[in-house]
């Protein structure tokens, strides 16, 4: 496909606008013509099919084997795996769509459960309802008149996208002779740098406040931009904690319990610079969301004590390390595995005291993680509440107190506790370890205490350990967990299934977010799973599939959204796009305020969703977000709903530049959003 340019973009924003205006935003390749009356979805260009894993195949599944639902063998169809989306031009040219849907036998006897639902300009037109493996082909039929834009999306029926391997079998239109249809992508736009480079002078970024327990070990590197060398200082630092000149890593231990006002200091050859900060001891840690790194969705299985500390130190020497990214977190497979052919996985699971015992991978955890606090940043690790993880490796049933004291052992400041396999012993079966599957949801009918209770378990551990260990409820938002996570110690709870660098992975994530934004707070967040930029993969590496401007409306809404901000990238491939997107400081301070408030959207104009969030210094982050396959070019006045009014400046937080003033009373703001894309502003009241 040929590239569009930015001003070709505003172009067809403005023609978009026109009521006579008919086009196609994707030309290339040229629509397919057809005699009959009869279009197979197979015979379009199904390169456009976006899916979570693998890529999408004509007239097989998605693992190359004949179409098969329930027994019933198919001759034509496009095999597809959730989360899935491709988009049809009609422009009105067709009567019906059809198919037989469901998931394909290959998966049977797995847990698999996906829903395929059709889209015409925007509105639902049908949907098929939850369906497993196993489960009779459901019959789809669509009545096409008028409809000049189908979508056909396969969503992953709530239970994640593990073994959703779905068909679209015998798809075809009815259309009239010679009708024109064609599968369509986005534009294909080159990656363009927003993001203006960091001054030579020192510049102090991240959060003003940060907490910590009395007692605990203390880490905070302060995060600083500009030449160096850098000499830094800090004023009002309780009793307890020192900083170091040369890094600007504050340590020790606060033993009394109080906020403490600080001064943050640097200084180089070029300049200096102060910030205010303050310290909490108390009850409450993480008064801001995590930021950091974590190694599945780049290594998956493959990760390697070796790999997570080159990661570690590509934090520090990219220069991450001065925006605020703090956290190196290891996911799974750094257990032994249950039935691993990979001789690295294979071991005793614990010693003679219930201890658990690293792979191979990790010879010598503790020394792994001393290495990194070395470099002035945090570590995470991975464990599940039933017997075995995700993966297959060994979990923390049974051995809860022994695995929280030797993470503590260890020095380890985070940890994401996911549900897994726990959904066996949810369901009341006598457990045989070693029959247990890896990942099972449990009881088809929420028992709200029975899944609390793990979680409860590791959170009152956790608090008995002499270290502060940032909590993370990883269990997909099942029973709520937005209004209880709290309450088992919890700092933050996945509100969703796990992402995929997928379009329509990625927009059904954010649209779902506003149900847990009561809940979110101050050392209480809300997870819409990993950042999905840069080079990812899951053991199969490839740059992500959102387009530049999808990863710019990403990137804003998890700091809209007061999200941990955990990058899943290959950190060795960073290019400079992604570094670029990783390092605004003034979007991630819309991230890291201190007043903890979630953005919601609060007003809606077509495929547009103004989202607001409220700072502590009474200004407000407003993202006005694209949603639709076309730019959209707009006089913006609806600021009551926002919170806005009288005079106010309106800053570019990209760009990092202010743009307009604006009377809300008499006055509108031109905007020009990007398809699937953002305009990300502050608002800041004027006299």
């Amino acid at each position: 496909m040929k590239k569009i340019t930015r001003s070709a973009l505003v172009f067809l924003s403005v023609l978009a606008l026109l009521p006579a205006a008919s086009f196609a935003l994707n030309p290339d390749p040229a629509p397919v013509v057809h005699d009959g009356a009869t279009v197979w979805l197979d015979d379009l260009d199904i390169s456009e099919v976006t899916q979570g894993w693998g890529t999408a195949r004509k007239n097989a599944s998605v693992d190359g084997k004949p179409l098969r639902i329930a027994g019933r063998d198919y001759a034509r169809g496009v095999g597809t795996h959730a989360e899935s989306s491709v988009q049809i031009q009609l422009d009105g040219g067709a009567y019906e769509f059809a198919a037989h849907v469901g998931v394909d036998d290959e998966v049977k006897g797995r847990v698999s459960s996906v829903e395929f639902i059709v889209i015409g300009d925007s509105r639902e037109l049908w949907r098929s309802g939850v369906m497993k493996a196993g489960d009779i082909a459901r019959d789809c039929r669509v009545n096409l008149a008028g409809v000049k834009l189908l979508e056909l999306q396969v969503s992953d029926g709530g239970n994640g996208i593990d073994s959703d391997h779905a068909d679209w079998a015998e798809a075809r239109f009815s259309a009239p002779e010679g009708a024109h249809l064609h599968a369509v992508g986005m534009p294909v736009v080159a990656p363009y740098l927003l993001t203006p480079p960091s001054p030579a002078t020192p510049r102090i970024n991240g959060p003003t406040i940060f907490g910590v327990r009395p007692g605990s070990p203390f880490l905070y590197t302060v995060p600083a931009t500009g030449d160096r060398p850098m000499r830094f200082s800090a004023d009002g630092l309780p009793d307890g904690i020192k900083i170091d000149g040369a890094s600007g890593r504050i340590t020790g231990r606060v033993t009394k319990p109080g906020a403490y006002a600080v001064t943050l200091r640097a200084e180089n050859s070029k300049g200096n610079a102060s910030k205010r900060f303050r310290i909490v001891c108390g009850d409450q840690i993480a008064l801001t969301p995590p930021m950091g790194w974590n190694s599945w969705n780049c290594f998956a299985q493959e990760v390697s004590a070796d790999k997570v500390k080159r990661a570690a130190e590509v934090m520090v020497r990219s220069g991450l390390v001065n925006h605020g990214w703090s956290y190196v977190n290891i996911d799974d497979f750094w257990q032994n595995h249950r039935d691993s052919g990979d001789p690295t996985l294979k071991g005793d699971f614990r010693d003679e005291r219930g201890v658990i015992i690293p792979n191979q991978r990790f010879p010598d955890m503790k020394g792994l993680v001393a290495s990194i606090h070395d470099l002035g940043l945090k570590v995470g690790l991975y464990s599940s509440p039933g017997p075995w993880t995700c993966g297959g490796c060994a979990g923390s049933h049974g051995y809860e107190r022994q695995d929280a004291e030797t993470y503590a052992k260890w020095g380890i400041d985070y940890l994401k506790y996911d549900w897994c396999s726990y959904g066996a012993v949810d369901a009341g079966q006598k457990l045989d370890p070693q029959k247990a599957p890896s990942f099972n949801l449990g009881r088809g009918e929420r028992d709200r205490e029975a899944e609390i209770a793990p979680y409860r378990l590791m959170g009152t551990l956790l608090r008995e350990q002499p270290r502060d260990i940032v909590y993370s409820l990883c269990q997909y938002g099942m029973s709520d967990v937005a209004s209880w996570g709290a309450s088992v110690n919890g700092n933050c709870w996945r509100t969703t299934h796990d992402i995929t660098d997928t379009w329509a992975s990625m927009r059904g994530i954010a649209l779902a977010q506003d149900n847990s934004a009561a809940h979110a707070g101050p050392g209480n967040w809300s997870d819409p799973d990993m950042l999905i930029l840069g080079h990812v993969g899951w053991g199969n590496p490839h740059p992500t599939r959102l387009t530049p401007d999808e990863q710019y409306l990403h990137m804003s809404l998890w700091s809209l959204f007061s999200a941990p901000l955990l990058i899943g990238c290959d950190m060795e491939k960073l290019d400079d796009f992604t570094l670029n997107l990783l390092t605004n400081d003034e979007v991630i301070a819309v991230n890291q305020d201190a007043l903890g408030r979630q953005a919601t959207c609060v007003h809606s104009i077509g495929d547009i969703r103004v989202y607001v969030k409220e700072l502590e210094d009474g200004s407000r982050a407003v993202g006005f977000c694209n949603f639709g396959r076309l730019p959209a070019v707009i006089r913006y006045d609806a600021f009551a709903p926002l919170g806005l009014k009288g005079r106010q400046q309106a800053r570019d937080l990209w760009r990092q530049m202010d743009v307009a003033t604006v009377d809300t009373a008499r006055e509108s703001l031109p905007l020009t959003i990007p398809a699937h894309g953002i305009v990300l502003y502050k608002f800041t009241s004027m006299p």
